[in-house]
This record gives structure tokens, C-alpha cells and sequence, in this order.
């Protein structure tokens, strides 16, 4: 698969797999409506887009600072450009980023700075539908605005290269213990890649892959107390240890083309949407054994070492979640990229 795909004409070959893996979830898939997949798996649709500008929403990120405040943004855009949505999915704000590009924003994410209590933005450039066309990609950082209303803000930009060589990729992530930003790359053998402790804005900073991923992540969140993580697919989500191990399988609504998720700022629960015009952002319940553990007292703190179980470079840890019916939907992926690439190729020797 991968060597045909290699040699199909210019940018077809991987946007035809992109393609053919979405048609080949919607054939494997139960046509079984969202709403429908919602009420039977407890999930329920939080609020859809209203704004008529958000067309794409790929990435999602709740506010740190502001209650009942949601980010996103669209795929890619003539401008770098966020928008602050409220619980009922209406546009509070519109911001400008400057000092970015929005070659392929895929992904963002979320945080709070330890010493100022700050939020933080980050806005991952990292699509690459050439799987390396780009000779690095680019993560802007951000600091979030402290009111909720129309912007233009900053952006300090980090450049980043991959260690084995280039990767599309569509999901980030921020360990909230560590501060360690990983990227997860989409891919039919995708991976989980660190970035180094410490970002430099004047040289780029090397990926190195730590951990597998499930196959064609869309995007990939940390929980808010670092006890464990996301990653998204088309399909569905897998939930991880910071270690790379895998908690379970999670249970997602049927969505036209599933890319973005988070979490909600009390960890019980997974925020997700999709691409589309007016598309819904839904609230998936997480498994117990993904629940946030309840706060020690002060005593039992102070007798409590917390060992950093983060994957380390080189140690690619799990599986990446792959179950029988991935392996399915892979293989019609597969045979039906084939047998287009072919058609395609004979028509135009």
C-alpha cells in the first residue's frame, strides 16, 4: 500500500487514502444516526457551531480562564484565525494570530501557565498531505486573551522536524504536569512523538517517536490532571497511561468526519466535533477507570511519590489500540485506494 501510494501523481495519493478511509468507515460503520449512537452510549450534543465561518472546525480546546468559553478553528484559512464559542455554540469572539501562517492548522490545545495563571493557546501547522513535503512544521504558542472579545494577538512560533523523517500528523498535546508537547502523527502506523523539555525559538526542535497511536488519529488531547490521555479517529478513541498503556477503547458518536477532542475541564468527560458547516460538538462520559482520582488529603500527599511514567524516546510502548474492526476498515482502505490508484493510472498513461 504504502509503495503504491508513494508513486501516485503529485498531492492524489494521500488525499485519495484520506478519502478512501472515510469511505471505508461509512461502509463498515452501522448506519446508525448520532443522535441515536448518543442516547444508547450516554453522550449528548453540548452545542453546534452557529457561525457561518466555521466550516471545517478541526481543532477544539476549552478555555482555561473563562467558564463556558470553547476555541476552535478551521482547517486551513487564508488567515490564522480562532474563534471563542459559547455552551450554546454562538461566536463570542473572533482572533487574529499574528506572526503565523495557516498553511494546515489541524490541531490545538490548552493550557495554563504555572507562574502567572495565564492561559496558553497552541495552534499545531502540522498537516502535511505529502507526508514530508514540508521541510519542518510549525506549533504557535499564544497567550490567551484575558477578555472575550474581538483580537488581534501575538504568536511565538516553534519550528519542529521529525527524527524519522517527515509525517502528516493532526493531533497535539500538552502533559499538564510535565509541560512535554507531543504530536500525534496520521498515519496507517501512526505514533506519538515528543518534543524536547524545553522549546527554542532559534534552531528547530526534533520529534522523537515514544509510542504508537491508533491507525489515522485525527487528534489527541491530555487529561486535565495528567493521569492519562486521548487519542481520536475517524472511527473511534483510544485512552492511554502517560506510560503509553492502554485503558480502553472509548465509545464515540457517528460523526461525517471526526477531528477534533479534548476534555472537559473536570476530566470526566471527552469533548468531540467535527468538520462541516454548523457541525456539533458532543460530550462522551469517560469509563471509570478513566476517572479522575480523588484528591489525597494533605497527609497522605506528603507520603505520596508521584514516579514520571512518561514514554521516553525510543521506547514505543502499546499497540495503538488496533481492533478487528480497524483492521478491517484498513484493509478496505487499502483494496479500494489500490484499485482507484490502478484505474487512475491507466487513464492517464
Amino acid at each position: 500500500m504504502g509503495d503504491v501510494v508513494a508513486r501516485a501523481p503529485g498531492v492524489m495519493g494521500n488525499v485519495m487514502v484520506r478519502a478512501v478511509a472515510v469511505a471505508a468507515a461509512a461502509f463498515l460503520l452501522p448506519a446508525v444516526p448520532a443522535h441515536a449512537a448518543a442516547e444508547d452510549e450516554g453522550m449528548e450534543k453540548l452545542f453546534t457551531f452557529k457561525d457561518p465561518k466555521i466550516t471545517e472546525s478541526s481543532g477544539l480546546a476549552v478555555s482555561p480562564t473563562h467558564g463556558d468559553v470553547y476555541y476552535t478553528h478551521n482547517d486551513s484559512a487564508a488567515a490564522p484565525t480562532f474563534y471563542a464559542v459559547d455552551g450554546s455554540g454562538r461566536t463570542k469572539a473572533t482572533f487574529q494570530v499574528r506572526g503565523a501562517q495557516a498553511r494546515d492548522w489541524e490541531a490545538m490545545a490548552a493550557t495554563k501557565d504555572a507562574a502567572t495563571g495565564r492561559g496558553v493557546l497552541w495552534f499545531a501547522d502540522i498537516g502535511d498531505n505529502l507526508d514530508g513535503a514540508w521541510p519542518d512544521i510549525s506549533i504557535y504558542k499564544v497567550m490567551e486573551s484575558q477578555t472575550v472579545s474581538d483580537a488581534t494577538l501575538p504568536a511565538t512560533r516553534y519550528r519542529f522536524r521529525y527524527a524519522d523523517g517527515g509525517r502528516n500528523a493532526e493531533g497535539i498535546m500538552i502533559n499538564p504536569k510535565t509541560g512535554r508537547l507531543y504530536v500525534v502523527s496520521k498515519e496507517f502506523a501512526a505514533s506519538v512523538y515528543a518534543a524536547p523539555k524545553k522549546l527554542r525559538t532559534d534552531r528547530t526542535n526534533i520529534l522523537r517517536k515514544v509510542a504508537g497511536a491508533p491507525l489515522m488519529a485525527t487528534d489527541a488531547a491530555y487529561a486535565p490532571d495528567g493521569s492519562s490521555y486521548i487519542i481520536r479517529t475517524y472511527f473511534s478513541a483510544t485512552l492511554y497511561k502517560p506510560s503509553g498503556e492502554t485503558i480502553a477503547k472509548v465509545t464515540m458518536p457517528e460523526l461525517r468526519q471526526a477531528e477534533s477532542i479534548t476534555y472537559t475541564p473536570d476530566g470526566k468527560a471527552l469533548l468531540t466535533g467535527t468538520e462541516g458547516p454548523k457541525s456539533p460538538v458532543y460530550r462522551v462520559p469517560l469509563p471509570a477507570a478513566a476517572q479522575p482520582a480523588a484528591t489525597p488529603s494533605p497527609a497522605k500527599a506528603a507520603n505520596t511519590t508521584q514516579p514520571t511514567t512518561e514514554p521516553q524516546a525510543g521506547a514505543d510502548t502499546g499497540t495503538g489500540g488496533l481492533t478487528f474492526k480497524d483492521i478491517l476498515i484498513w484493509l478496505a482502505a487499502a483494496v479500494t485506494a489500490v484499485g482507484v490508484i490502478t484505474f487512475i493510472a491507466r487513464r492517464t498513461r
